[in-house]
């Protein structure tokens, strides 16, 4: 009885295997057989793959039925259908029912191609899929490069303007935390730090920082705190790049967010232009990113570039040879953000492995230093110096990263969910994060550990850069000889504290010639003599430096305020120019009558000193001003010390015309006499004239 059901069974499944086979018949195959078709670019290839639905699967496949796939260029496609000759589609050769994939190669590379895949039965149909479209991606060459290297100017120069954008927009909150800094290393770590993540760019903090060494904000002890707090801000870019770069397209909210900005583009006030350019720049720095991680070349793991950076990666040189390599592609293109930016994409191809990236970050660092380095090449021994803490912190900071480079790599890679080591998918997508991760313990990890040698520094600092002397720690400018800052708020700030300087270097001529007056000594005659000529060359070059400075500032975009003060500053150098001039002409004065053998009375001398020590209090209430905020100081104070000027002016003149007919004022230096009361009158005029300016009564 068992048996007879067995039979039964076996007979009943047959027949429903039949019905079945015998009931999907050719017209029932449509192109809902071919599912989850998919196609991946490639350098001049695709990679098709889809599978075949199961409920038809093993009838082709006993039917013998094959897989054939079509394609052509979009252009050729519409030709087609116009009848075109040379237009045609392309078919492969027949592949197995059982295959799920195929690769396509030499298409043309940045077309857009047309694909279909095909189920060719028995008698000889063919049951098309729907069009898949797809646009191949261009082969390494000459385009590619070019394309890589406008991408990542396309970066720089989003970062550049974003960097501006929030400068201009922080101006003032960045001289307020700079203002702040006081002998306090920590502090100046975390202000440096502040400013690196607000601007954007460690370049600009290590710039700002050599550039005010010597302009009265900082000390070189101070500089190095804020060099090393520029290190650790500068990791924020990494963050943002992985996080927002790479893991999130901004790129492809791009444009809405330009949308959005762009009414702040016709905004006359305030600083809307300020954030209008910050934006603006963030987001042309993703679209270029997005281009750039494209523009890197897709490597597999036996080309000679990816074989190159794996055979060396092991050996005992290969790290410094790596960091020689990084610092050499940050120093070209003079940003190590550009240079991470970099790196981060030839990482998430595949290009370079985990431990190659890690070590050209080190290199990045040494490399970002150049650009203190070129600022400081035509400034002070002060601002040479401070460059010079900032590129000994990053050399001694690779240095015992070296020794340390494979454990330090193996421990880091413990805190990630992932191998980074392994060249697959998983491994690359966890190695960008454990380089970011990197780049911030290491750099944290040198400041704390360097912190407490900031005096040794400083000291080592002072011994590789040799003073000049005087003319070097004195009379050279503090930053206008350097190159040009990005924004006009920070150029207006150090031409301020320039022009501060300026008035102070002036004061002392009025020194001098109270010297020549009152001392005996033919060789203190002859000093001050020169003194006052050379003082007077000087005051006619800073005006001139001061001036050319302040004209390529005012190319730049800037607030009503700042504009004001521009025209201040232009105005002061001028009339800090002239009483160089007067100073001059009075030492040639006295240099006249000296050689002629003229002299002056007791009196006539008093009188002379009377305006030299009032003229000296004048300058007093002026370098006061001049290191004041501009517009916002009293002129009480310097139109009283004017008048007085003028009213000892009128005393001395009205005296000396009263005495004029005496015999002993006859054969003394009138003449000179009553030139020098004259002159130092001239001389209250302008420091009048400066005050005014810097309350902006110009």
């Amino acid at each position: 009885m068992l048996k007879a059901f067995s039979a039964l069974a076996i007979l009943f499944i047959s027949f429903v295997g039949s019905y079945s086979f015998a009931s999907i018949q050719p017209e029932k195959i449509t192109s809902d057989v071919i599912k989850n078709i998919s196609c991946a670019p490639g350098a001049e290839k695709v990679e098709l793959t889809w599978y075949v639905d199961y409920e038809f699967y093993q009838t082709l496949k006993e039917r013998d039925a094959k897989i054939v796939i079509k394609y052509n260029t979009k252009i050729n496609s519409d030709r087609n259908k116009s009848g075109y000759d040379g237009a045609e589609w392309i078919v492969t050769e027949p592949i197995g029912i059982t295959e799920t994939s195929y690769e396509i190669e030499n298409l043309i590379g940045n077309e857009k191609y047309l694909f279909n895949i095909g189920i060719q039965l028995e008698d000889g149909k063919t049951v098309w899929s729907d069009v898949i479209k797809q646009k191949t991606k261009r082969s390494w060459g000459i385009a590619k490069l070019l394309i890589l290297i406008g991408s990542l100017a396309f970066f720089i120069y989003g970062m550049k303007l974003m960097s501006e954008g929030l400068q201009q927009a922080a101006g003032t909150k960045l001289r307020a935390m700079l203002g702040s800094i006081t002998s306090n290393r920590v502090k100046g770590v975390l202000t440096g730090f502040g400013i690196t993540s607000i601007v954007q760019s460690s370049s600009v903090t290590t710039v700002m920082t050599v550039s005010f060494v010597n302009a009265g904000l900082m000390t070189l002890r101070q500089s190095a705190g804020v060099m090393m707090g520029a290190n650790i801000g500068t990791t924020i870019t990494g963050w943002l790049i992985l996080l927002l770069g790479f893991k999130v397209s901004i790129g492809s909210y791009a444009y809405m967010i330009l949308a959005l900005a762009a009414p702040l583009l016709f905004i006359q006030k305030g600083k809307a232009k300020a954030w209008a350019s910050a934006i603006f720049g963030f987001c042309i720095l993703f679209i270029g990113l997005g281009v750039l991680k494209d523009a890197v070349p897709d490597l597999d793991a036996d080309s000679s570039i990816v074989r190159f950076f794996v055979d060396f990666k092991s050996v005992w040189y290969g790290p410094i040879m790596f960091v020689l390599l990084g610092a050499l592609v940050t120093v070209v293109i003079q940003s190590s953000s550009a240079a991470m930016a970099l790196t981060l994409a030839m990482v998430s191809t595949g290009t370079i492995p985990f431990e190659v990236a890690c070590a050209m970050i080190l290199g990045e660092n040494i490399g970002t230093t150049i650009t203190a380095e070129i600022a400081s090449m035509v400034a002070n021994v002060h601002a040479k110096r401070s460059a010079r803490i900032h590129s000994m912190f990053n050399v001694v900071g690779v240095a015992w990263m070296l020794i340390i480079f494979p454990w330090f790599l193996k421990g880091l890679s413990y805190f990630v969910d992932g191998d980074p080591y392994a060249m697959t998918p998983e491994g690359i997508a966890v190695a960008g994060t454990t380089i970011v991760l990197f780049h911030t313990v290491f750099n944290t990890a040198n400041v704390l550990m360097l912190i407490g040698f900031v005096p040794q520094l400083v000291s080592l600092a002072e011994k590789t850069v040799k003073s000049k002397g005087e003319a070097d720690e004195e009379f050279k400018l503090d930053y206008i000889g350097g190159p040009l800052g990005s924004t006009a708020e920070l150029c207006i700030l150090e031409a301020k504290k320039e022009v501060a300087k300026f008035g102070r270097t002036t004061s002392r001529m009025n020194g001098f010639v109270k010297t020549y007056i009152n001392s005996p000594d033919k060789k203190d005659k002859s000093k001050m003599l020169t003194k006052l000529e050379k003082y007077e060359e000087i005051t006619d070059r800073v005006e001139v430096e001061i001036t050319d400075y302040l004209g390529e500032t005012a190319r730049l975009e800037m607030s009503d305020e700042a504009s004001i003060q521009m025209r201040s500053m232009m105005n002061i150098s001028t009339d800090l120019e002239r009483i160089g001039d007067i100073f001059y002409q009075i030492s040639k004065v006295l240099e006249k009558k000296d050689s002629e053998k003229s002299y002056f009375t007791p009196e006539q001398r008093d009188g002379v000193n009377s305006m030299i020590s009032i003229t000296e209090e004048a300058f007093e209430i002026m370098n006061e001003n001049l290191a004041s905020q501009y517009g916002s100081i009293s002129l009480d104070n310097a139109i009283t010390k004017e008048k007085e000027i003028n009213a000892l002016r009128d005393q001395l003149r009205r005296k000396h015309l009263k005495n004029i007919n005496l015999e002993e004022f006859k054969m003394s230096g009138s003449l000179a006499y009553i030139n020098v009361v004259a002159s130092f009158e001239k001389v209250g005029d302008h420091i009048i004239n400066v005050s005014e300016a810097v309350a902006g009564e110009v």
